[in-house]
């Protein structure tokens, strides 16, 4: 990751259903392929292809929350009843994400990015990766989203292979959920940063690929927090 303090501005563009179009590819991409996984697929643990279709599942699953963080900035939909159940619907899906909760937490990161009223940023004491996801946990999840999870486990165990629901369904979650942490959060807004650096944000060097594959271009933090009228799919313009 290296400091950014200026990024080409892209121009906002009529979103003329796109935004939702790739909103329901997500959607519908995470849906499809856990179908297939839960009620079709016979993984042999002794080679690669279920564990990579694990960080498949788990890829999508951080596209999930990627659509909800859109909806929140209202870049899924210009209708905002549209753009609101979108969002609703794909946090949910990550592991009973309440959406009009996480909207109210989210502006208050980009208000307050990298101070005290900063949801998302360590205490200014633990600063660690470890200590510092616990927090931003302790912060997110809630006591239902917990019951929520362990109700919905023991009912897909109950019609699905129990090792299944375990390897495609929970692990990935719980990975997207670092992955989501760890590009998202503490490698942009860990350390000192500038005093010209107004976002308190870094951005990962330009690559578009692995920008894509780490958390759908959310390594340009930066380029984000600058730009936030930009959908996922167009933060990569901004390293054009």
């Amino acid at each position: 990751m290296n400091v950014a303090t200026a990024s080409p501005r892209i121009k906002p563009q009529p979103l003329n259903g796109k935004g939702v179009a790739v909103a329901l590819l997500v959607i519908g991409a995470w849906a499809g392929l856990l179908t297939f996984l839960l009620a079709f697929y016979e993984p042999n643990w002794r080679s690669p292809a279920p564990y990579l279709l694990a960080l498949g599942q788990m890829h999508l699953y951080t596209g999930l929350y990627i659509t909800a963080h859109d909806a929140m900035h209202g870049v899924v939909s210009p209708h905002k009843r549209l753009n609101n159940a979108i969002g609703t619907v794909a946090a949910l899906l990550f592991a009973y994400n309440w959406f009009p909760g996480q909207v109210a937490k989210h502006h208050a990161h980009h208000r307050h990015v990298g101070t005290a009223d900063d949801p998302d940023f360590h205490d200014g004491e633990h600063q660690s990766f470890l200590l510092w996801f616990l927090r931003f946990a302790w912060h997110y999840v809630t006591w239902w989203q917990v019951l929520l999870m362990a109700v919905t486990y023991n009912v897909l165990k109950l019609c699905f292979p129990q090792a299944n629901v375990i390897a495609f369904w929970m692990i990935p979650a719980v990975l997207a959920t670092l992955q989501l942490f760890f590009f998202g959060t503490y490698l942009p807004h860990r350390g000192e940063h500038a005093a010209d650096n107004p976002h308190k944000s870094r951005s990962q060097l330009r690559h578009h690929v692995w920008a894509f594959v780490s958390c759908y271009f959310f390594g340009y933090h930066y380029e984000h927090h600058d730009q936030p009228y930009l959908p996922w799919w167009r933060l990569w313009q901004t390293k054009a």
